[in-house]
């Protein structure tokens, strides 16, 4: 159980480090400082950089199909789980503009490592593609509900960049307003007959 518990403080700092620091610049003494182990401790749990790198991959994924459940679960209408999809931009406002996006972060350093688990990071992508587009199929945007959903990430992960370079919380407020319009624009008639 002890071991379990180490494991996860371990995830949870390189998580957290290779977001603030990236990949390249988080080392294993970084993180073992961070949960206050040993070097040796530290290979108990993990023998390479990108055996922590899969363990944090894993703890995104899951992460996030915890919230994307938990959206689906409180949500009433699929134009409820894509505002709180948007909504991202405002709550973690402060983490991107210091830090970008996450996801993209991530995914693009490896991109440009050509390492190994650059598709295994992309799944994080896939996976907000996916539940997007379903959201816009149940939105009576069958035929177009993938194309929507690319529309969504790429919007949202253009403000992330944006709101890194320039630090402008006026920008993000802007842009997550224009998409609550944008989305509100597709959605299906509402007026009485």
């Amino acid at each position: 159980m002890v071991a379990a518990i180490t494991r996860q403080q371990i995830v949870e700092a390189a998580d957290r480090l290779f977001y603030e620091r990236g990949y390249e610049g988080t080392s294993f003494a970084d993180i073992a400082a961070v949960v206050g182990l040993s070097r040796g401790n530290f290979y108990y749990h993990f023998k390479t950089k990108d055996e922590i790198l899969e363990a944090v991959i894993a703890h995104r994924l899951s992460k996030t199909r915890a919230m994307l459940d938990a959206w689906e679960a409180e949500a009433k209408t699929p134009a409820d789980r894509i505002h709180s999809f948007i909504q991202i931009l405002i709550t973690n406002q402060a983490n991107i503009m210091a830090y970008g996006c996450p996801v993209g972060t991530l995914c693009n350093e490896l991109a440009k490592l050509d390492h190994i688990a650059k598709d295994r990071a992309a799944e994080l992508f896939t996976l907000f593609r996916d539940w997007l587009s379903r959201q816009f199929s149940a939105l009576g945007q069958k035929s177009d509900a993938d194309r929507l959903a690319m529309h969504v990430l790429m919007r949202s992960q253009g403000v992330a960049a944006l709101a890194t370079a320039f630090r402008d919380e006026a920008f993000v407020r802007s842009e997550v307003e224009d998409m609550y319009q944008w989305l509100s624009a597709r959605q299906p008639d509402q007026s009485p007959v």
